[in-house]
């Protein structure tokens, strides 16, 4: 019988729709059944494509006799952490507070007021490495809930009111100035690794918002240090068995130091960044190697992640089916010598094994290996025959039984697609790129934004979810139709930011500049999460701040500009300790030291000046484009700023005051340099 999951939209919750334990999704009607019954809430939260969530369900929850005892004795609530960040934030929060460590899948213990009391992430099912089976855990919390009920609720009561009692740190009034941007640069040198590229030890997680901020500090101080740490990180990520040498796109994070062996699964947030990241260093170096990933990586996403509706999927599982019907982990991308030669021949299959790093004893498990380019330096390469190669590996492989697709559509992750498609599209002249980043747009705006005045966090096959966005939704969809706006030069989408960053200032932002996780009507959890720290996307906080800086160098809007710099108060006082967990807001403090630039296109959409502009590599730059006397309607940098004599003119400007208008694009490419 299925039980109640069968009727969400979460790919994540369906997987576990048929298990005998009876589910109840997050909801008030799951405590109320707590109350009622007088038993603790187990929260289980996940994902759909998290590798030890697939363990434990199909070693506990598809269990009989665990799911009798679970349904006995518990009301069982699964959580999809990527429909609702803010329950997984507040819970997470509390299981590092008592463990030290967090994780997924996050198992933890609640009394029926939603306050937990036992924690963890995956218990076995039988006890090993120190862990006790999941069986004891449950067996242990029943006794402790039976025999020492009292003890249990002034635990409970203690670890909510730690959790209210955690105010952040603010870092006082004022915002980062270039002395603490130049403390967390060398912060960052002291934390790279220089041999591999990247910042610290295993497992190494690709750090696009660090490097974004690398390649703005080179181009507002001219620092080479930043700009070498940069691309040499990307050059060894794009070289690694992180990047897919065949399809083109990254896996989540290498499992070692040196980007050999990744976890397998790919992300839509890690690609959009990613390829973001490797487009702004083609348009700083010029360099081949940046320019080919960032447009496989677009073409990546577009091939294996688009929806029908126009949107983009989540993410790609780690797991698949091997040749013997075994579900393993990266069986759909990894190769032994034998691989080779059935698919190449003899001859092809040598040559391929020593371009690709493939051995006989194998990098992964097995005997197979991840492919990467370990450039053996033996002379130049025959680009011809290389690709030649992985044309028809990349045809095998698609004969391969492939990993499963979590095909829910989240609005932030899809906020950070449209940015990187429309930038990429509009570098390497590929429409058809920008055109799918406008199709995404249009379903944001349709489904995610409906006729309510509010965003929804996640659809699926074109029906929006149930759970209200969280500030990182209303941030990056702002970004990714900001960068629309100035690809396209369609006004609407500089409407559609303002009209989501209106409800950011309205809703998400407290006293001193702090910015809150969930809008001050959601709902109400045992603390209100607020988080300024980059995890795997930029911390709602600083994308906020980001997206508010842009809309206002557009606009003039004081308010918006006012609260941007309140929010970046947190980066003064994080950037100098912990640049890595704060890249992004580092990355949009060069943007508000560069002023940003405001750059007035008066001229034709997609012209000379228009390209130029966006090409130019000043911090947070953002560019209004458009001709004829209506323009000015559309994007208020263009009132008042004509052509100059009947020819396209381009106008750059800080805080509304603007050089001189050129009419020449090598004199604009100049000022723009940084």
């Amino acid at each position: 019988m299925a039980n109640r999951l069968a009727q969400t939209t979460s790919p994540y919750l369906l997987q576990h729709a048929d298990n005998p334990v009876d589910w109840w999704p997050w909801s008030p009607e799951a405590f109320e059944e707590a109350r009622r019954r007088g038993v603790p809430v187990l929260l289980s939260v996940g994902y759909a494509s998290c590798h030890w969530c697939h363990v434990m369900a199909h070693e506990s929850f598809e269990d009989a006799e665990v799911a009798a005892y679970l349904n006995a004795h518990f009301v069982p609530v699964k959580v999809d952490r990527e429909e609702r960040p803010d329950v997984d934030a507040v819970y997470m929060e509390a299981v590092q507070a008592a463990t030290g460590q967090g994780g997924w899948p996050m198992t933890v213990f609640l009394t029926a007021d939603a306050e937990p009391f036992y924690f963890g992430t995956y218990f076995p099912p039988e006890s090993r490495h120190g862990l006790p089976s999941f069986q004891q855990v449950l067996e242990g919390v029943v006794a402790a809930w039976t025999d020492r009920r009292e003890e249990v609720a002034e635990v409970a009561g203690r670890i909510v009111r730690d959790l209210a009692g955690r105010s952040l740190s603010h870092g006082g009034e004022g915002v980062p100035g270039g002395e603490e941007l130049a403390q967390a640069l060398l912060r960052l040198t002291r934390e790279y690794d220089a041999k591999h590229g990247g910042f610290g030890g295993a497992p190494k997680f690709p750090p696009s918002m660090v490097i974004e901020f690398l390649l703005r500090h080179h181009a507002r101080t001219g620092a080479e240090g930043a700009l070498q740490m940069a691309a040499d990180t990307c050059a060894a990520m794009a070289r690694g068995g992180i990047y897919d040498q065949l399809g083109g796109g990254f896996a989540r994070y290498s499992v070692d130091r040196e980007w050999v062996v990744p976890h397998f699964e790919k992300m839509l947030y890690d690609n959009a960044l990613l390829c973001r990241v490797y487009a702004h260093l083609w348009r700083t170096t010029g360099s081949d190697l940046a320019r080919r990933v960032a447009l496989e990586t677009a073409d990546f996403m577009v091939r294996e992640l688009r929806t029908a509706e126009g949107g983009f999927a989540s993410a790609l599982d780690a797991d698949s089916e091997d040749p013997e019907g075994r579900h393993v982990e990266g069986a759909y991308y990894v190769w032994t010598p034998a691989q080779l030669r059935e698919v190449l021949g003899e001859e092809d299959a040598a040559f391929a094994a020593e371009h690709f790093g493939v051995t006989g004893e194998g990098t992964f498990e097995e005997g197979s290996s991840v492919l990467r380019l370990p450039g053996s330096g033996s002379g130049p390469v025959d680009e011809a025959r290389v690709a030649d190669v992985r044309a028809r590996l990349l045809a095998a492989r698609e004969l391969r039984v492939g990993p499963e697709r979590d095909d829910k559509i989240v609005a932030a992750w899809n906020g950070l697609a449209v940015a990187a498609l429309a930038e990429t599209g509009a570098y390497f002249d590929r429409p058809d790129l920008v055109e799918r980043a406008t199709e995404a747009a249009d379903l944001l705006v349709r489904v995610h934004m409906g006729d309510a005045a509010r965003l929804c966090r996640t659809s699926k096959d074109g029906r929006a979810g149930d759970n209200a966005g969280v500030l990182e939704d209303y941030a990056d969809v702002a970004e990714g139709f900001l960068a629309l706006a100035s690809v396209t030069g369609e006004g609407a989408w500089l409407e559609f930011a303002g009209f989501l960053l209106d409800i950011v200032l309205e809703r998400f932002t407290g006293e001193n500049g702090q910015m809150y996780d969930t809008a001050d009507d959601a709902e109400q959890l045992i603390r209100r999460p607020q988080d300024p720290t980059d995890s795997a996307t930029p911390a709602g906080w600083t994308a906020a701040a980001g997206a508010l800086l842009s809309y206002a160098a557009h606009t003039g809007s004081e308010a918006h500009r006012t609260a941007a710099e309140g929010a970046l108060g947190v980066v003064r006082a994080l950037g100098p300790k912990a640049p890595r967990f704060i890249g992004w807001g580092l990355a949009v403090a060069e943007a508000l030291l560069d002023g940003p630039r405001e750059v007035a296109v008066a001229g034709p959409v997609g012209g000379e000046l228009h390209r130029t502009a966006l090409l130019g590599r000043a911090p947070g730059a953002v560019v209004a484009a458009g001709e004829g006397p209506d323009a000015g309607s559309e994007f208020p940098l263009l009132v008042d700023r004509p052509e100059v004599g009947g020819a396209p003119a381009a106008y750059v400007c800080r805080h509304f005051v603007c050089d001189a208008p050129t009419t020449d694009a090598g004199e604009l490419a100049e000022k723009l340099g940084g």
